[in-house]
């Protein structure tokens, strides 16, 4: 009968930032996955796409359970999208739109164009938002600038992130020391959201520069 390796000699085999999330992992247990994964809305270098799967393999290994791991890293990325949406709160809507009118090449209008369309479409963008990488680090600060209720925003913010961290703490529980493919893969969706902002912002900016010498 083989005998697993135990969690600390499991930490041991991984380096960097992974050696570092499992071990406080299983230092502290499921408080150490909350702390990890509510980190990822603060520092967007952090991406949940890593820890997730991270906090499956950890549950693998005996560090907690897998209903554990879904409930601290829910509890951590909604703490965490909690911390930023104080934050948009506290900055505000007027305030928030003279620093956007400062902005080279942004007007006022459009931050006016993005309230509304936040107001009429602000659920739907904190629960898919959660699911989308660098979004999710930042849809709380338009949720908390333009006041949405906060028993609305907990929900969506809570059903959005559910859903998400499922999808990789089972991916990772399931594949144990190959955790890392579901990283791999999630990379390549990563870039691809990068890739349609990069050509957004690109778009954008040729457009207002084109506008402006037709002024």
């Amino acid at each position: 009968m083989s005998v697993s390796p135990a969690p600390a000699a499991a930490a041991g085999e991984l380096t960097g930032v992974a050696g570092w999330a499992v071990g406080l992992m299983e230092s502290l247990g499921g408080p150490g996955a909350a702390l990890v994964v509510g980190l990822d809305n603060l520092f967007p270098p952090l991406p949940s796409e890593l820890v997730l799967p991270l906090a499956g393999f950890a549950a693998g290994r005996g560090a907690f359970s897998l209903g554990g791991a879904l409930f601290w890293t829910t509890l951590g990325s909604v703490a965490g999208a909690v911390v930023v949406y104080l934050l948009g709160l506290r900055l505000g809507h007027d305030r928030t739109r003279r620093l956007v009118g400062r902005i080279p090449l942004v007007k006022t209008d459009d931050f006016d164009r993005t309230a509304a369309w936040f107001a009429r479409h602000g659920g739907k963008a904190v629960f898919f938002g959660r699911m989308i990488p660098l979004f999710r680090s930042f849809i709380s600060v338009p949720a908390g600038v333009e006041r949405m209720p906060f028993g609305r925003f907990l929900l969506y913010t809570t059903a959005g992130s559910l859903v998400w961290n499922t999808g990789f703490v089972v991916a990772g529980y399931l594949l144990g020391e190959n955790w890392a493919v579901v990283e791999r893969y999630a990379s390549i969706f990563q870039y691809v959201v990068f890739a349609a902002i990069a050509v957004a912002v690109g778009l954008f900016v040729v457009r207002r520069v084109r506008g402006r010498k037709h002024v």
